[in-house]
């Protein structure tokens, strides 16, 4: 009788470990849809994030440049060098959020990767 039990046994085990496969690389495959799903979502989000980003402290910075140049005229151009220092800070400010972006992908992956 314990003969006629291993095979069955077995078989209710391999049918276990392979329900269990299906289901892991089922799990897996509807993640990833998922992921694709948001990623062209947060993709094109954070090509908005990046843009403003550059955006705001540009305009602000020539603002504020048009300002002192009409109020204290020099020969030197407020607005232009503003320009640049808006710019800088803008792409500065991108640079921050992409790093800190990037770095919370890695850390999502590492927490379904355990």
């Amino acid at each position: 009788m314990g003969r006629s039990d291993s095979p069955e046994r077995e078989a209710a085990d391999l049918g276990k470990d392979l329900c269990e496969q299906v289901g892991a690389r089922e799990a897996q495959k509807a993640r990833a849809r998922a992921e694709r799903e948001q990623t062209v979502w947060f993709g094109l989000g954070m090509f908005g994030l990046v843009g403003w980003s550059v955006a705001i402290p540009t305009l602000i910075a020539v603002a504020l440049g048009v300002w002192i140049d009409r109020r204290w005229p020099s020969q030197y151009s407020w607005t232009l060098m503003l320009l640049l220092i808006g710019m800088a800070l803008g792409c500065l400010n991108a640079w921050h959020w992409l790093k800190r972006e990037r770095s919370a992908i890695a850390r999502r992956g590492n927490e379904r990767n355990d």
